[in-house]
């Protein structure tokens, strides 16, 4: 598809969003964040920072990179404006968008109930799995799920992400260590502070790489296969409508595709 068509379908979208649903005031539209970017020629994008491959900072250049860092750079293209990031963490995710301090997520974030009672989500660009991380010299030991579901061994978890959540549903008897950002569970893997963290596919495929002394286990037991997607103000439906009409395009393109052959998250679609 050819930039012309994609621009022209985007601007067809964008006046289709402007006049969706039902009839809405000029002092309504106005407050949309797809009007307010447009005319700020800013888009706020908050990310982590943490999460290879998705976000992380490049010590090199100081500078984000990463698959959700390029979709942001892509979204910002696509509407004509520069791109801003704001850093945040995971355990403000939701606090921070419903204070309006950016006006989307993309730092790699799953789709979950307890996140949508309180933001929105948008249309998901591809999914994940979780998988336990231990030590390689320690895989042996966990022959499933259940093993891991002991009093006897610490799991660490970094607040307010999808895996404290799993944890607490699925691993009760676990015994916990709770850690802050920007500090990481799998540093405390590393460090010898607990027993094992819970990682998805696409993190842990990164860190194994990069740490080879840790090991993703039970590869033919994945849990929590949920959709990834974008998080956006839940009151701001006109801005919905645009992301989730952008996702259309990009997927249909082939974007989404490339982008995870590129960042090693191929197959996750």
């Amino acid at each position: 598809m050819t930039k012309r068509l994609l621009s022209t379908l985007l601007a067809v979208f964008t006046a289709a969003t402007l006049m969706s649903s039902f009839p809405v005031s000029a002092q309504t539209a106005a407050k949309s964040r797809l009007l307010r970017v447009q005319e700020s020629n800013v888009l706020r994008v908050g990310t982590t920072g943490d999460f290879v491959p998705m976000s992380f900072k490049d010590p090199a250049s100081n500078e984000y990179k990463g698959h959700q860092i390029d979709a942001a750079n892509e979204l910002a293209k696509d509407l004509g404006v520069k791109v801003e990031f704001v850093v945040t963490d995971w355990k403000s995710l939701v606090t921070a968008t419903q204070s309006d301090k950016f006006d989307i997520i993309m730092t790699g974030t799953s789709m979950s109930v307890a996140r949508a009672k309180a933001i929105a989500f948008s249309d998901p660009w591809g999914r994940n799995a979780f998988f336990p991380l231990v030590l390689k010299k320690n895989a042996a030991k966990y022959k499933d799920w259940e093993s891991l579901n002991n009093s006897k061994i610490t799991v660490g978890f970094n607040l307010g992400t999808t895996f404290e959540q799993f944890v607490q549903n699925s691993l009760p008897k676990t015994k916990v260590k709770r850690v802050e950002s920007p500090a990481r569970d799998f540093q405390e893997l590393l460090a010898g502070k607990v027993d094992f963290t819970v990682t998805s596919l696409i993190e842990g495929a990164a860190l194994t790489k990069q740490y080879p002394e840790l090991q993703m286990i039970l590869l033919d037991k994945p849990r929590n296969s949920i959709p990834m997607a974008f998080i956006v103000a839940i009151d701001d439906q006109q801005w919905l409508n645009f992301i989730n009409n952008w996702i259309t395009i990009k997927r249909q393109t082939g974007y989404f595709t490339e982008l995870n052959k590129q960042w090693g998250v191929a197959g996750q679609e």
